[in-house]
């Protein structure tokens, strides 16, 4: 409710009227307390102020119980009460429907809410996995690789595809980007199908969202874009990483304003624990400067948390505008938290603000709003004022007919699968299989050409071989026909001499024998002739025999 220039947020036991001033609500707040203190209603009723401002909001609702804005408040004894206690009567406080556009990033119980794998980065996206500082590194050498290659990434299988073809080449890139474990690759495509399984791969594609689309106004009043959150909160990583995309991209898309006299869009992130747990050093380096930066875009942002030591101190301190509901402490521990809390208002000598934050009741808090210079006010306890819409959730019947009467619905309800990396590298696959393919012909059919001229060579040196054998078989089968002939001819020459040689011993041998024998027979005859004609003719026989004899031995020898 908007009052005397202020965002009416509470009232004092004193009856002063405690709100916040519309050109500080961009520096920021913070909204914290146990569970069950009031933390729900406070928000439903800064959230209907801002849009009674003409300030667009967005929030999340973790329970399903901020869908009811869309209906006007139900009377009942207890906001009896509460509007007395008020006296709102007279005061243009009314119940009254909010305008709102439900979104969710499931497409289930709001328009379907998507961005790209591009847009959320290697940063934000190796928080959504999981993934540890090597694969991180991984993943963000991938997105510069996609950049280098002006490759589109849009969804998921884009991003899977990149991986696929980065591991297939990564030979190629580790002289330039270093060495790229196939190990990591497949643990980050893994993590990628995990998120699919979980319903994620929904929340990244096209249309993607145009952060303009969350700054619509309706008859004067800032619309309220409630995010269905209750079964993206089961994925804490994806909810939390999801908002802080969100406004990076509304710190990285706006234009600088400086200081306005309202903010031009005003951002609740509930459960807020959840963006700071166990995220590294850069996340929270990143968490700070946005936040810090943003303000001069004109976005206010509005943390809700248990209790403020969940949010780190570089944050805490930019959060000008505090309401803390109750908490509770049974422990050592607890009751230094409290202390902590207590200590970062300014104190009120009224009360003391440890005790009071211990023993608050259910819709009250301790607050604490910015003065016009920007200092922040003293700790005040007040009652917090009651929503003008109606409270819990609201039947899916309604809800289907909000979210399809509005005019986005028919803008992000069909999904389109433009020409991207999976496309590209589709083709760039088929090609380099065809021409893998075509190298490979190539190679088999030189395999084919070179086997082919070596069995010709083969055969022709066997034949060679063959011809040069046949050719010394029969040079040496000449050879020895030769030397055969040759031996042969030396042969009959030796024996034609060895039968002249005894032609001319036996006619040698005849004539001596014949000589011999005339000489021994005259010789016989000789000496026989005294014996007669016998022992002349007798003589003559031995005398020639043994000159036969002679001239045998003789020859002989």
């Amino acid at each position: 409710m908007l009052k005397d220039g202020k965002i009416y947020a509470g009232r004092t036991e004193d009856g002063r009227e405690i709100g916040i001033l519309p050109k500080m609500a961009n520096r920021h707040g913070l909204i914290a307390g146990a569970t069950g203190t009031g933390k729900t209603v406070t928000l439903k009723v800064l959230a209907e102020s801002f849009s009674d401002l003409g300030v667009p909001v967005f929030l999340a609702d973790v329970k399903g119980d901020l869908a009811g804005m869309i209906r006007p408040g139900a009377e009942s004894e207890d906001m009896k009460e509460r509007i007395q206690k008020f006296q709102l009567d007279g005061t243009g406080w009314q119940y009254e429907a909010y305008p709102a556009v439900f979104w969710d990033i499931y497409g289930q119980k709001g328009i379907q809410l998507r961005t790209t794998i591009s847009e959320m980065g290697p940063l934000l996206l190796s928080r959504i996995l999981g993934l540890n500082d090597v694969q991180s590194q991984i993943l963000t050498v991938a997105f510069k690789i996609a950049d280098d290659n002006s490759l589109l990434l849009i969804d998921t299988k884009d991003l899977k595809s990149m991986l696929g073809w980065l591991d297939d080449h990564r030979e190629d890139f580790r002289q330039e980007y270093g060495n790229i474990a196939s190990t990591s690759i497949a643990a980050i495509v893994r993590a990628i199908t995990t998120l699919e399984m979980d319903g994620g791969d929904v929340f990244f594609g096209e249309p993607a969202l145009n952060v303009g689309d969350l700054f619509a106004l309706d008859g004067g009043k800032g619309i309220i874009n409630i995010l269905d959150s209750e079964s993206l909160i089961s994925h804490p990583a994806l909810y939390s990483t999801f908002l802080l995309w969100l406004m990076s991209e509304l710190f990285e898309t706006l234009p600088e304003v400086g200081d306005m006299e309202k903010p031009k869009m005003v951002f609740f992130f509930d459960e807020a624990h959840l963006l700071f747990d166990d995220a590294p050093k850069n996340l929270q380096d990143k968490i700070e400067q946005v936040v810090r930066l943003i303000r001069s875009k004109g976005i206010g942002i509005y943390f809700i948390s248990q209790n403020p030591a969940d949010i780190p101190d570089g944050i805490l301190s930019q959060l000008g505008n505090k309401i803390q509901h109750g908490l509770r402490a049974y422990t050592p521990a607890e009751q230094k938290k409290v202390k902590a809390a207590a200590m970062a208002f300014r104190e009120n000598p009224a009360f003391d603000t440890y005790e009071t934050i211990l023993n608050l009741p259910t819709a009250q808090a301790v607050v604490s709003f910015l003065d016009e210079k920007g200092t922040p006010g003293l700790s005040e306890q007040v009652a917090i004022l009651p929503p003008q819409s109606q409270m819990g959730t609201i039947s899916d019947q309604d809800r289907d007919t909000a979210m399809k009467s509005s005019l986005l619905f028919t803008k992000y309800a069909a999904a389109v699968d433009p020409d991207s990396a999976y496309e590209f590298l589709q083709r760039k696959g088929l090609e380099e299989k065809a021409a893998a393919d075509q190298a490979a012909k190539e190679q088999a059919a030189a395999k084919e050409q070179a086997q082919a001229e070596a069995a010709a060579a083969k055969e022709q040196a066997k034949a060679e071989a063959a011809a040069a054998k046949a050719q010394a078989k029969a040079e040496a089968d000449a050879v020895k026909a030769q030397q055969k002939a040759e031996a042969a001819a030396l042969k009959a020459q030796q024996k034609e001499a060895e039968r002249a040689a005894k032609a001319r011993e036996r006619a040698v041998k005849s004539v001596a024998n014949t000589i011999a024998g005339n000489l021994g027979r005259e010789a016989g005859k000789a000496a026989g002739k005294n014996f007669g004609s016998f022992g002349k003719t007798m003589g003559g026989n031995v005398g020639a025999s043994l000159a036969r004899g002679i001239m045998s031995t003789l020859f002989k020898g």
